[in-house]
């Protein structure tokens, strides 16, 4: 899949200043233990931490992920869903930057110093998508593709924003913008909003409206190597409707506070692409 991973620059050289910003990559995992190996091959180094979040999986799962990086933070999340995944991820992540990928090998860890450049050039979220520049996909049917682009044209047309790729799920932003996210606490034991796939839509549409600079990296997806997906393409998608509605009442109702609390503002939702 695509270029040999390029190492990240060392964060220190001596006592001088850092030369980029330190890097944590979340990779939320459930009976990925078959997948894993491809993913850690693709991993670039130089990463700062890896939290490798457990969704209880029931074969050798963490086993595996504890011999391919001994060094990274274990941790098991706390609900179900991708995005109680994904919230239990961002509160153990230490980085100055977080990145979200896949464990089934579909995202590239090798693209992650894409992601951070496009950060350090000035973005505060890097949008994964399979539609600009050199992004593509291999995996992505027509009704998948066809409800992504309607789904995404009704998040542009109510939210102002100019996303291209709405339901992909590599993304990467600064961990000081997370507050803005406002996810709910991982300590909850019941099911709370955003904790399943609908967290790529939230994290999108949240850091959007709180006009954040945002640029779109050219990604390619490939196929999950093994397994088979969780994802189904129509209730995932009406999942995603009532999420776009939920967003829109959740920014009516949001205090401008919380958006006044997330530093680094532009004065628009400003999306530009970067490719491959």
């Amino acid at each position: 899949m695509g270029h040999p991973p390029e190492a990240l620059p060392p964060t220190s050289t001596g006592d001088q200043k850092p030369s980029r910003p330190t890097v944590s990559v979340i990779v939320p995992a459930m009976n990925e233990a078959k997948n894993l190996p491809y993913v850690a091959s693709r991993m670039p180094e130089g990463v700062d931490q890896i939290v490798f979040v457990d969704g209880n999986s029931a074969d050798d799962t963490v086993a595996v992920a504890q011999k391919l990086w001994p060094q990274a933070t274990f941790i098991t999340q706390t609900r179900r869903g991708k995005g109680n995944a994904l919230a239990c991820g961002i509160a153990a992540s230490t980085g100055d930057i977080i990145v979200t990928i896949d464990a089934d090998g579909s995202t590239d860890p090798a693209e992650i110093p894409l992601f951070v450049e496009a950060l350090v050039a000035g973005a505060d979220l890097a949008k994964g998508s399979r539609f600009v520049g050199a992004g593509g996909s291999t995996d992505i049917t027509t009704i998948r593709r066809i409800g992504n682009k309607g789904l995404n044209g009704l998040v542009n047309l109510i939210f102002k924003t100019e996303f291209t790729d709405l339901c992909y799920g590599y993304n990467a932003f600064w961990a000081r913008h997370a507050v803005a996210l406002e996810l709910a606490p991982v300590e909850y034991q019941r099911a709370q909003w955003g904790d399943g796939f609908e967290i790529e839509t939230v994290i999108n549409v949240r850091l959007a409206t709180c006009d954040l600079a945002i640029t779109e990296v050219g990604s390619f997806e490939g196929p999950r190597l093994h397994g088979r997906s969780n994802l189904n393409a129509y209730s995932d998608g009406m999942r995603v409707l009532r999420t776009i509605n939920q967003e829109w009442k959740h920014w009516r109702a949001r205090p401008k506070s919380v958006a006044a609390s997330v530093t680094s503002v532009s004065t628009t939702p400003v999306v530009t692409h970067t490719p491959v």
